[in-house]
C-alpha cells in the first residue's frame, strides 16, 4: 500500500512539475508575443550598440535567427504580436538629467538615433501588430501604453524576446512579474552581451519571475 501512495505521490509531483501547454487553443486569445528591441542597434551588423557591446556575437546573431521562427510561429498561431522600440527625441530630453545608469549612458554614446531607431527588415510590424514608440526605462512598461494595451485586450501571458536578455528583457520580466502577469522568456530568442550573462539570467533569475521555454517548445 505504501508502495502505490508513492507512486501515486511522484506521479503527481512530475504532473505538476511538467511544462505547461504553451499558446494553444483558447489561451492564444489571451497571449501575446512581446519583442523587444528588434532595431537596427541590435539587429542590424552596423549596429553601434551591437559592436560595442556584444561580445559573442555567433550566439546573439543565433538569438536573431531563432527570434526570426518565433515570430514565424507567433504569426501562423494568430497570436497577437507587440513590438517594443527605443526611440528617444535627438536631444534625449525623454531621460532628463540622469547622472548614472542607461538614462546617462545613452545619451553619451548617441545611440538610437536615425536609421537605429528603424525595426529591422527581418521583423518589420503587420498591419494588426501593436507597436510601442514611447518608452523611458528598460523595462517595456517604463512610461509606455503596454499595460494598458494588454489589459484592455484581456492578455495575461506574455512571451518576451529580445535584447539585451540581462537588461530590457530582464527589466520587463520582473515589472511584468510584479503587475500579475503569466510571463516566459523564449531564452534561444534572447541575446546578451555574453555567455556568462546570458547564462546567469536562465539558472538564477529568471524562476523567481517566470519560466523560460525555447522556440521549439513554443511551436
Amino acid at each position: 500500500m505504501k508502495l502505490i501512495q508513492l507512486l501515486t505521490l511522484l506521479l503527481i509531483v512530475n504532473i505538476s512539475l511538467s511544462p505547461p501547454t504553451y499558446a494553444k487553443g483558447e489561451n492564444l486569445k489571451h497571449s501575446a508575443v512581446v519583442l523587444i528591441e528588434y532595431q537596427n542597434e541590435w539587429v542590424s551588423s552596423q549596429g553601434k550598440l551591437r559592436n560595442f557591446l556584444v561580445e559573442d556575437d555567433k550566439a546573439f546573431a543565433h538569438a536573431i535567427v531563432q527570434s526570426k521562427k518565433l515570430l514565424t510561429a507567433a504569426r501562423k498561431q494568430g497570436m497577437q504580436v507587440i513590438h517594443v522600440t527605443l526611440a528617444p527625441d535627438v536631444n534625449y530630453k525623454v531621460f532628463g538629467q540622469a547622472q548614472f545608469g542607461l538614462r546617462a549612458a545613452i545619451p553619451k554614446v548617441k545611440t538610437w538615433q536615425g536609421k537605429m531607431q528603424d525595426i529591422h527588415p527581418d521583423f518589420v510590424p503587420q498591419a494588426n501588430e501593436y507597436v510601442i514608440t514611447q518608452r523611458t526605462g528598460a523595462s517595456a512598461f517604463a512610461g509606455s501604453s503596454l499595460d494598458s494595451y494588454l489589459r484592455n485586450n484581456k492578455i495575461d501571458t506574455l512571451y518576451l524576446a529580445g535584447f539585451a536578455t540581462h537588461v530590457c528583457v530582464e527589466s520587463t520580466l520582473r515589472e511584468a512579474h510584479d503587475k500579475g502577469y503569466n510571463t516566459y522568456v523564449v531564452t534561444d530568442a534572447t541575446g546578451a552581451f555574453k555567455e556568462a550573462q546570458q547564462d546567469y539570467f536562465e539558472q538564477h533569475i529568471l524562476h523567481h519571475f517566470g519560466e523560460g521555454i525555447t522556440v521549439s517548445e513554443f511551436n
